[in-house]
C-alpha cells in the first residue's frame, strides 16, 4: 500500500460516492438532476474528508479497528465534527448557511442532528470493515506509478475546480453583503437574480443550493431583535401571571384566618391602651366582657355547624 497516494484516491472515491448519493436524493425530491456540492465536478469533499479521517484515525488504532461499537462511536464523532465545522466555517466566510437542521429533532445549532450522526456511525462501520479492504485490494492491482499519476491529475483538477468555485461564492458573498433586504428570502431572490445572466458555474451553484439560508448583519440584527422582543413578552407574561395568582390567592383566603388576625390585632391595641390602675369601672367591665367573648369564640373555633345552619 502506497499510503499517501491511496489516501488521496480514497478521498476522491468516497467524495464521488457522496456526490452520487446527494444527486439521487435530490432527484427523488425534485424529480430532476441537480449537481450538488460545493464544487462543479462530481465530488462532495465533505464526504471524502469524513471517510479519510475515519480511515486514518481508526486505522491507526489497531485495538479499536475490530470493535464495531468503538468504530461506530468514533465515526459518529469524527463525521459530526466535520459537518459542524464545515457549516460554521462556510457561514463565517460567505455569510450563508448551506444546510439547516433546525426543524430536525436533537439538532445542534441546526448544523448537525441525530439522524445524520447515526448514519455516520453506520457508514464508518461499512468503511472500515467492508469498503476499505475491498478498495485497497483493488488499488493494489494498479501499478504504484500509475496510481501516483492518477492521484496527481485528480488533485490538479480538484484545485482548479476549487479556485473557480471559490470565486463564484465570493460573488455570492458580495451580493449578500450589498443587499439591503432584512430577511433571507429576499436576499435569496436577489442572489438568484444576480446569477441569472452569469455563466454555467454561477447558475449551477444557485441550482445546487435552492434552500440556502443567508445570514447578513441585517438578518442577524433582525433575529436578535425578534429574540429580544420574545424575551420581553415572556417576562411581561410571567409578571401578569404572578400578579393574577396573588389576587386569586388573596380572594381564596379563609374568613376565619382574617377574623383571627383581626382579633390578634385588637388584643394588641387593647394591651397598649388599657391600664388596670387608671381604668374606670365601666372600662374594666367592658374588658372583662371582651375576655369572656374571646374564650367563647375560642371554644367554638373548631365546632362544625349542623347541615343547613348559616
Amino acid at each position: 500500500m502506497n499510503y499517501p497516494v491511496d489516501i488521496v484516491l480514497l478521498f476522491f472515491m468516497y467524495g464521488f460516492a457522496g456526490w452520487c448519493m446527494e444527486v439521487v436524493l435530490k432527484y427523488i425530491q425534485f424529480h430532476r438532476f441537480i449537481n450538488r456540492g460545493f464544487l462543479t465536478g462530481p465530488i462532495c469533499p465533505i464526504y471524502g474528508c469524513g471517510a479519510v479521517l475515519i480511515t486514518v484515525v481508526i486505522g491507526n488504532l489497531a485495538s479499536v479497528e475490530s470493535g464495531l461499537i468503538m468504530t461506530f462511536a468514533l465515526s459518529l464523532v469524527i463525521c459530526g465534527a466535520v459537518e459542524f465545522l464545515t457549516s460554521l466555517i462556510l457561514e463565517k466566510i460567505f455569510h450563508a448557511r448551506w444546510w439547516d437542521y433546525s426543524q430536525k429533532p436533537m439538532n445542534l445549532d441546526g448544523r448537525i442532528w441525530i439522524g445524520n450522526l447515526l448514519l455516520f456511525g453506520a457508514a464508518g462501520i461499512a468503511i472500515i470493515h467492508i469498503l476499505n479492504p475491498a478498495l485497497l485490494k483493488g488499488l493494489d492491482l494498479i501499478p504504484p506509478q500509475t496510481r501516483q499519476i492518477i492521484a496527481t491529475a485528480l488533485l490538479a483538477v480538484f484545485a482548479g475546480d476549487f479556485v473557480i468555485s471559490y470565486f463564484v461564492l465570493k460573488l455570492v458573498k458580495v451580493g449578500v453583503d450589498s443587499s439591503q433586504a432584512d430577511n433571507t428570502e429576499e436576499i435569496g431572490r436577489e442572489v438568484r437574480q444576480l446569477m441569472t445572466n452569469r455563466s454555467y458555474f454561477y447558475k449551477r451553484f444557485s441550482d445546487a443550493y435552492p434552500d440556502v439560508v443567508y445570514r447578513t448583519e441585517r438578518v442577524q440584527a433582525r433575529l436578535a431583535a425578534v429574540k429580544a422582543e420574545a424575551e420581553r413578552m415572556r417576562q411581561e407574561a410571567e409578571k401578569r401571571f404572578e400578579a393574577q395568582a396573588g389576587r386569586v390567592a388573596a380572594s381564596l383566603e379563609p374568613a376565619y384566618m382574617i377574623r383571627a388576625e383581626l382579633i390578634e390585632k385588637q388584643d394588641a391595641l387593647i394591651g397598649l391602651l388599657y391600664d388596670e390602675a387608671s381604668a374606670s369601672d365601666e372600662t374594666k367591665r367592658l374588658k372583662a366582657d371582651i375576655d369572656v367573648q374571646k374564650r367563647r369564640l375560642a371554644s367554638h373555633a373548631f365546632v362544625k355547624l349542623p347541615y343547613g345552619r348559616r
